[in-house]
């Protein structure tokens, strides 16, 4: 199982995850509803790379670009890339995307998948020598138009790659305002106008690299950018939902729906962002800091505790309902002034009573990042480092691992 990693430019963060972990309640563990199979049950996320949309690009005018993807299974499967053409979750202060909003028309001309070759030691892409594997279709189309706001799946498509081996999605596209993520050192990416590739930080991609292959428990990390991976080391897929998910093993999928600058209050509207995750048996749940510094879309500055907690409530209800088994973290020490603190404080106090009454379990992230002389700071970084995020995926390993391999699939 491979994974990559982030260094998000002055990024705000997301929630927590504890070494000495609290179990919150899972006594009350419900039936899941019944429900008819989605594509999401036969084609699960085969890469530790976070997907999803936080930023608009303004304008593109046949514009090509790349994204290079470390695997979790290698391989002969059958793939199938969905889309989504909403922004998930705000950037900043939202003139540059927000939450809910629906991305422009678009042409998609042509898109296809290379075997982008060995992985190098430090993460990087060969960049030469790619393979094309298979020019990729949109209901027996090599073009298609896509419509505000509209989703999508490519048709199924048959791809081995080797051990180690970089999947590149490459596809040409022209419009405006279309829904991108800003990779910032998670994975290579790059775009071209005609010429040579050039380094990208914000690129429109699939938001599920979707492969049909057999897994046991499927998992969604559901945050922002501590979930990304941000500030690790650079394509070193250091941060903690990687190093979980290297430890599970193929045996597992984990899907990365963290994204930078994400707040609770985005996923609390609902839309395509929270139903991605709902299609997981277990949703790590991990927001909160966002929604501290800079609040919501549309406020006034930082939301309060009780308004925190009101839209984690509606996420883990939302969840719950849906069936799924729910980790709720708590928000980790982010080195914030004495005002910030304080709400930092009251939601991460009324943290564990919301696990409780909503049947989740509750794990304590900022016990696992915090100095223990001093809880308010951050003893790995605001985003936590390498050294941080093993210490705090070992510790849910060590609470959850059971629970994890007790999940069922839903049906």
């Amino acid at each position: 199982m491979k994974k990559v990693c982030a260094l998000l430019l002055g990024v705000l963060v997301f929630a927590g995850c504890s070494g000495c972990g609290q179990t919150a309640s899972s006594q009350a563990e419900s039936a899941a509803p019944a429900r008819q199979p989605t594509k999401f049950d036969q084609y699960v996320s085969n890469t530790v790379i976070a997907t999803g949309n936080n930023k608009c690009i303004d304008e593109a005018d046949g514009v090509t670009y790349r994204g290079y993807f470390p695997l979790e299974a290698y391989g002969t499967f059958d793939y199938s890339f969905y889309f989504s053409n909403t922004v998930d979750s705000t950037w900043d202060d939202g003139r540059l995307g927000y939450g809910g909003q629906p991305g422009g028309a678009y042409s998609i001309a042509g898109a296809a998948v290379y075997d982008g070759g060995q992985i190098q030691p430090d993460g990087s892409a060969l960049m030469t020598g790619e393979v094309l594997l298979a020019e990729i279709t949109f209901d027996g189309s090599k073009s298609r138009q896509v419509a505000p706001g509209e989703t999508f799946w490519s048709d199924p498509v048959s791809l081995t790659l080797p051990e180690d081996h970089y999947l590149i999605w490459e596809w040409t596209i022209t419009g405006k305002e279309i829904p991108c993520i800003c990779m910032s050192g998670l994975t290579p990416a790059f775009y071209s106008t005609g010429g040579q590739f050039i380094y990208a930080n914000e690129v429109p991609m699939p938001v599920l690299i979707g492969c049909d292959r057999k897994v046991g428990t499927k998992i969604a990390a559901f945050g922002d950018s501590i979930t990304q991976g941000c500030q690790t080391t650079a394509n070193g897929r250091k941060f903690w939902a990687a190093q979980i998910a290297a430890t599970l093993g193929e045996d597992y999928a984990l899907w990365n729906l963290g994204l930078g600058y994400a707040r609770a209050s985005d996923a609390a509207r609902g839309g395509d962002w929270l139903e991605r995750a709902k299609a997981y048996e277990m949703v790590l749940v991990a927001f909160g800091t966002n929604d501290i510094i800079s609040g919501r879309y549309g406020g006034t500055g930082a939301d309060s505790p009780e308004q925190i907690e009101a839209s984690v409530r509606s996420i883990v209800s939302a969840l719950r309902e849906a069936g799924c088994r729910v980790v709720l973290f708590n928000a980790p020490p982010f080195d914030l002034k004495p005002e910030a603190e304080a709400i930092r404080t009251a939601y991460n106090a009324a943290v564990p009573k919301i696990a409780e009454e909503l049947g989740a379990e509750y794990f304590d992230f900022a016990a696992c990042l915090a100095d223990p002389a001093d809880p308010a700071k951050a003893l790995y970084g605001g985003h936590p480092n390498d050294t941080g995020c093993a210490k705090a995926a070992d510790a849910f390993l060590n609470q959850y691992r059971t629970l994890i391999d007790s999940t069922i699939q839903k049906p």
